[in-house]
């Protein structure tokens, strides 16, 4: 039910947030390079193997990003109330890839194919990555992509928050900025694998813009937060009461997305039970390809686990669960589900070893002749990384599609018409 433009579930969810004052959402971005400048250490102390990272890793993020001796390296001019970098806190990450593929660009109208079975990705991504503590509590971070999949010449920014560990000396965090509600559960900016988790992408539980709380009850790590929804290439200008002004609408409606998870330690075993629910545009176009006008309910559960075998490897899995309610058609609702499960294997000082599986069932979206039949997804990979340096590692993977091809049903060119195996070799540099 909404009222006015809000949902009854919004403004449900907002109550039991002000009352509880937490909610747990660790800020699991990139660990930089920056870092082992900052306190003069090396990139083993916080990564297993760049950029999985460790347990100390894992500790330096949940104390905000930083060591106790964070000021030693900062300029306060005589006054104890600043706190500024010595030097302008900077690191890149740079990736160069070549692929043998399979995988094709198919019109939905027409089913012209583009393929290039030899693909030359280079360069792949380089971005620019940026934190440091900012006060006894707040700590910021941020990357851009200047360049990204050979979209030269674009510059976007991605990860970019504030965040407060200790507000109003609750013990409670809060985070501001954009951010990937799936970090929750599993960083995608930390996977060893170019495989990406893809059950994430397809549910849209990635970047967003919004707010979030942490808090530990115990063993019991609780999170809760709240983001727009139409994720962070999305504004408005506002022309409204009268000619444009400057600022911009970040949002497309008044009710926003929520979304938590319940977490805590079963032994040797992590694990969480996950939840978001909120409002998206309805397909419609050519294929289902275009977002329409009307706000459709969109509700995802799910569970993670994740563990250790023995000290050198580290095993993580999740399920998620989709209802899209009249996605597509009013009166029809849509459910779908997905999810992962990998292992990463950490050799030596010199070699890892990861395997991937990705599985995705589009179940009330198949045979919809919508780009949405092509969730489908059933692969499995296998990753081999060698650390020249640390810092710089060379990548041979290689990805293969247990799906068979489907022929075209009915009036577009969609679903999985071809198959996506492909042999990867690059470049993963960070300095």
């Amino acid at each position: 039910m909404r009222i006015k433009g809000f949902s009854i579930r919004f403004l449900f969810c907002q109550l039991l947030l002000g009352s509880l004052l937490l909610s747990a959402y660790p800020t699991t971005s990139e660990a930089i390079p920056e870092f082992s400048r900052k306190y003069n250490v090396n990139c083993s102390m916080c990564h297993a193997a760049f950029p999985r990272l460790n347990e100390f890793g894992q500790s330096f993020i949940d104390s905000n990003y930083r060591m106790p001796n964070w000021r030693d390296n900062t300029i306060s001019g005589g006054d104890e109330r600043l706190a500024l970098p010595d030097h302008v806190p900077l690191a890149i990450r740079a990736q160069a890839f070549a692929q043998a593929r399979e995988g094709e660009v198919i019109d939905v109208t027409t089913g012209e194919v583009t393929q290039a079975d030899a693909d030359f990705q280079s360069p792949y991504l380089i971005k620019i990555l940026s934190s440091a503590p900012l006060s006894e509590h707040i700590t910021y971070y941020f990357y851009g992509i200047f360049a990204e999949k050979g979209g030269n010449g674009e510059t976007i920014i991605e990860d970019a928050w504030f965040s407060h560990d200790d507000l109003f000396g609750s013990g409670a965090g809060m985070m501001i900025g954009q951010f990937q509600v799936s970090d929750l559960m599993y960083p995608r900016e930390t996977r060893l694998t170019f495989q990406d988790f893809m059950v994430y992408r397809m549910a849209g539980i990635t970047y967003d813009r919004g707010i979030a709380f942490d808090y530990s009850l115990g063993g019991m790590d609780l999170a809760i937060g709240a983001v727009n929804g139409n994720g962070i290439s999305s504004n408005l200008t506002i022309n409204s009461p009268g000619y444009k002004r400057p600022d911009h609408l970040f949002d497309n409606d008044n009710s926003k997305a929520i979304f938590g998870r319940l977490g805590t330690e079963l032994g040797p075993v992590s694990g969480g039970l996950f939840a978001y629910s909120g409002f998206q545009k309805n397909a419609t176009g050519v294929a289902g390809s275009s977002s329409g006008n009307r706000d459709t309910d969109k509700r995802v559960f799910g569970f993670d686990l994740n563990g250790k075998i023995g000290s050198q490897a580290y095993w993580f899995s999740q399920v998620l669960w989709n209802e899209w309610d009249e996605f597509i058609n009013v009166g029809q609702n849509y459910k779908w589900f997905g999810g992962f499960v990998g292992i990463d294997y950490v050799h030596s000082p010199t070699w890892t070893y990861s395997a991937l599986y990705n599985y995705a069932n589009a179940n009330d979206l198949d045979n919809s002749d919508t780009i949405y039949e092509g969730i489908d997804m059933e692969t499995l990979t296998f990753t081999a990384s060698h650390y020249f340096m640390l810092n710089i590692k060379g990548v041979i993977e290689y990805n293969i599609d247990l799906l068979d091809t489907v022929q075209k049903t009915g009036t577009y060119y969609t679903g999985h018409l071809s198959k996506e195996d492909y042999l990867l070799l690059g470049f993963d540099a960070a300095f």
